[in-house]
């Protein structure tokens, strides 16, 4: 979105929820900074400035409202999906890239100097990566401040601060408060929960039509690793710094999550994968808008609107279980997925003891995906598939590991593509999948698939001229073949 004054003080004076994330708006008479649909009197004209992130607005000396509380608004739309290094980047800082690898790990992961990176990043978010990764700490140490019992040392370091002193100040300038004075604030709400258990609102654009997701996600599900019961989601989650579980619940207006983390400086990480995962920063008008431009799919639109794209929390779990996925049935891949699970080292069972001790209200103990690693340690005879698949998730397994193939969340999608498709047993349709699921493609159709076809069949869509028909659905294709899943 081009920051026009007009376009985003029309949006500020009519309080619109859909901009929310997009931009921030500065009040230079009062000092602070608001989203779009703050409830708050219209600021005059004169006095108001409109900022690209939340850090751009910090260092412009704003401090946050305590109203609207901006910086829990869902992510802007475009870093989501654009493709482009500030896209990818502002990805990877939200994975906490910066926080464990520092600037010049993010600008080796993307390929250019720091100084060059800075330029980008500064010249379209109004920041460079030290700030926009410093708004994510102080975001980060607001809901640890406000959500659990931990004393203020401890939440520095978790939130990603290399002092006290950073973390106060940070925090003092930020909110205007001093940390002890937000958690007095707060600290009557505080829920009973357990160590490293944190709970909270994950914000999004409405509409979401969550059972679509939940559908999706159900039947999916690979024992040991997720579940969906009651209306939740839960699974469990591998992280930069250990092992978490997470359970997902829709609501009115945002997802209630509660996560349990063994080592709570993996809090921005999993809210990032959560998001991505169930596709939270989506602008599902604008999708929905140009998809119901088309005759055949507007009455689908009109009876679903808010379809997302469930995307993936781990890259490379995505890309294994579409391999044993290819040309069989979703239960028949499940099958196969969970002997894989089973047959792992179990380099984690005290750790899991505890996990069992300190959650034994859960039915079920629910771990991470196998990681390249394990995958290249299992033995023949774990893996219950032909040898070329065998190989094929072998090589897949290398090749992450040692960096060739880049599956998270900032990777080239079109180099990840290119280099996926170079791997023995792994074809266009993958590719492409995975692009769209892992790598966060919103403009993929899988114009080959069966089931889409079908779909389209269903729909009254052509079936020998689909792909050029799907070319009025650009640059949204992705949700189109969700819905044409979903007819199918």
């Amino acid at each position: 979105m081009e920051m026009d004054f007009e376009r985003c003080y029309r949006a500020v004076d009519s309080r619109d929820q859909r901009f929310d994330g997009w931009f921030y708006t500065g009040v230079t008479s009062t000092g602070i900074y608001c989203r779009p649909s703050c409830p708050a009197t219209t600021p005059k004209r004169q006095n108001v400035r409109f900022f690209p992130s939340a850090a751009a607005a910090q260092g412009a000396g704003l401090r946050a409202c305590r109203r609207c509380r901006p910086d829990a608004a869902p992510g802007s739309p475009q870093w989501d999906v654009r493709a482009d290094v500030v896209g990818r980047a502002m990805r990877l800082i939200a994975d906490g890239v910066v926080d464990r690898d520092g600037v010049p790990g993010l600008a080796a992961r993307l390929g250019y100097t720091e100084r060059h990176l800075h330029r980008m990043l500064r010249a379209e978010m109004g920041a460079g990566p030290l700030a926009l990764a410093r708004a994510q700490r102080a975001q980060t140490a607001r809901i640890l401040i406000e959500t659990t019992g931990l004393g203020m040392a401890e939440i520095a370091f978790a939130a990603g601060f290399g002092s006290v002193r950073q973390f106060n100040d940070t925090v003092r300038e930020v909110f205007a408060s001093a940390p002890s004075e937000l958690r007095t604030a707060r600290g009557r709400h505080l829920a009973a929960v357990g160590a490293g258990t944190i709970t909270l609102r994950l914000a999004y654009r409405p509409p979401l039509h969550a059972r679509a997701l939940l559908d999706f996600l159900a039947v999916r599900a690979v024992p040991g690793v997720e579940e969906v019961r009651d209306g939740t989601y839960h699974r469990g989650l591998r992280l930069p710094h250990g092992p978490g579980q997470v359970a997902l619940t829709p609501a009115d207006g945002h997802v209630a999550a509660t996560l349990r983390l063994a080592d709570l400086r993996d809090l921005a990480p999993a809210v990032a994968r959560c998001r991505r995962l169930l596709d939270l920063d989506a602008d599902p008008v604008a999708v929905d808008a140009t998809l119901a431009a088309d005759p055949a799919l507007a009455p689908v639109v009109a009876a679903e609107p808010g379809i997302r794209v469930p995307r993936a929390v781990d890259g490379f779990e995505m890309a294994v279980r579409a391999i044993i996925g290819q040309q069989v049935s979703v239960t028949s891949a499940r099958t196969t997925l969970a002997r894989l699970l089973a047959a792992r080292v179990d380099h984690e069972a005290s750790d899991d003891a505890v996990s069992r001790q300190q959650h034994h209200d859960q039915r079920t103990d629910l771990r991470g995906f196998l990681s390249p690693e394990e995958v290249l340690a299992l033995p023949d005879g774990a893996f219950g598939m032909p040898l070329r698949r065998r190989e094929t998730i072998r090589g897949l397994a290398l090749a992450v590991a040692d960096g060739t193939v880049d599956l998270a969340p900032g990777g080239d999608r079109e180099e990840t593509v290119r280099r996926l498709l170079a791997l023995p047993g792994i074809g266009p349709w993958t590719a492409r999948y995975l692009a769209m699921r892992a790598l966060g493609d919103p403009d993929v159709l899988l114009d080959t698939d069966l089931a889409i076809r079908r779909g389209a069949a269903a729909l009254g869509l052509p079936d020998t001229t689909l792909t050029a028909h799907a070319e009025r659905w650009r640059p949204w294709r992705s949700y189109a073949t969700i819905r044409l899943w979903r007819a199918a």
